[in-house]
């Protein structure tokens, strides 16, 4: 595996998912990443333990582990003026001060913008906040659930008019995790304009900014046109004018998604799939623009072929089909996925609980040079706080009195 982030040392200030996920990113291409804890509690989300009604052991803690993967922990009480001077000493080394804090905990624990680059005037300073860094809202904070989800018009969008209320965000950090990989990705460019230019930058994202942009391609629309567009309700067979697009259901209530768009050199190729070849030479499916004028009769025999096998058939099936479809999975079918396996998007690392079934993590989007990403398990809070310090060239007696001050763990 390219570590193309070796060498660098970012220093985390972050709790919850959104940052931490960025450090997450940067630790699997190789950063040394510091995680900074409270001494007692840790990230408070360690303590989240029960998730959509299903119960986490802490020592394989998934929601925890998914973005702290391959860091290590140092325990700071930050509200401490001795634990504001074992900061500092770790970012005089940093070349990226990472943090998710709102402003006014930044200020009053003296490790805003200033404080930061008084001690390091090189240090790249990044910024994770709900609703971004300026304007009446920059103290307020909040999860993806309200920035990503609700504020930005993810949710109504995707909720169909006809529902009586708004769908929920299903999948827990989802913006969270979304937003971390645009902050992974800012940092990286701003490594390169310090290196290009010696300048050291201040970087914003905003998990309002980060569905925005997300969302993007829909709100230019509106914003040209000011028709609102909403998902409709789920359907079943092809749409109204093309029947090589829409879900198609199975003879166990799977479901097929064909979203072959341009027909033309498909036709045959998808007819002979189902077992209905001869429809391909029924001059009312043979070009594209006779599939398109007869598209309930085509759908009304691909909703006949389709049905009559089950949902591990056709994903298996139609993998030789020369348009574009996808069988429509859950995540326990995507751990199964070949090609999610063949392209290493799963990982696995060694739990905190010494047992010999490993946790299995999803890597960071990005890979390099073909390799699968070599991580390890988060670390436990406090974990390596006498190391680091160590390596820092602190002396012992150093250390035993910042943790008589109740300054570190």
């Amino acid at each position: 595996m390219t570590q193309v982030m070796k060498g660098v040392r970012v220093l985390e200030v972050a709790q919850f998912t959104f940052v931490p996920a960025a450090g997450g990113i940067l630790a699997d291409w190789g950063a040394d990443v510091i995680k900074i804890e409270h001494p007692v509690r840790g990230d408070t989300q360690r303590g989240f333990l029960n998730m959509g009604g299903v119960t986490l052991d802490p020592q394989r803690h998934t929601l925890f582990e998914h973005p702290n993967r391959g860091k290590r922990s140092v325990g700071i009480d930050i509200s401490t003026p001795e634990g504001q001077e074992v900061l500092y000493e770790l970012a005089k080394t940093a070349d990226v001060f990472l943090t998710n804090y709102l402003p006014q905990v930044r200020q009053k624990n003296k490790f805003d913008v200033e404080h930061i680059r008084a001690i390091n005037p090189n240090i790249i300073y990044a910024r994770g906040s709900a609703f971004g860094d300026k304007g009446p809202e920059r103290e307020v904070g909040g999860f993806d659930g309200t920035a990503f989800w609700a504020r930005s018009g993810v949710a109504y969008s995707m909720t169909p008019e006809e529902l009586p209320g708004p769908l929920n965000q299903g999948i827990p950090a989802f913006g969270d995790s979304i937003g971390g990989m645009f902050i992974a990705g800012g940092i990286s460019a701003a490594l390169l304009h310090r290196e290009k230019t010696g300048e050291a930058t201040v970087m914003d994202v905003s998990l309002l900014s980060s569905a925005i942009w997300a969302s993007g391609a829909l709100i230019a629309q509106v914003a040209e046109t000011g028709v609102l567009s909403r998902n409709p309700m789920p359907g079943k067979g092809g749409a109204a004018r093309n029947p090589l697009q829409g879900n198609y259901q199975t003879s166990d209530n799977g479901t097929i998604n064909l979203c072959t768009l341009s027909p033309t050199g498909h036709i045959q190729n998808f007819f002979d799939h189902i077992g209905e070849p001869d429809a391909a030479k029924d001059p009312r499916f043979a070009d594209a623009r006779a599939l398109f004028e007869n598209a309930g009769a085509a759908s009304d025999i691909i909703v006949k072929a389709i049905g009559a096998k089950p949902f591990e058939y056709w994903r298996q099936h139609l993998k030789t089909y020369t348009g574009q479809w996808a069988p429509i999975q859950s995540f326990a079918d995507l751990l199964t996925d070949e090609q999610a396996l063949a392209n290493d998007m799963i990982v696995e690392v060694e739990a905190a609980d010494g047992s010999d079934k490993p946790l299995k993590l999803v890597r960071g989007p990005v890979q390099f040079d073909g390799a699968p990403t070599v991580t390890t398990r988060s670390p436990s809070a406090s974990e390596h706080t006498e190391l680091v310090l160590m390596e820092l060239g602190v002396e012992w007696d150093k250390i035993e009195a910042w943790k008589a001050a109740g300054a570190i763990a």
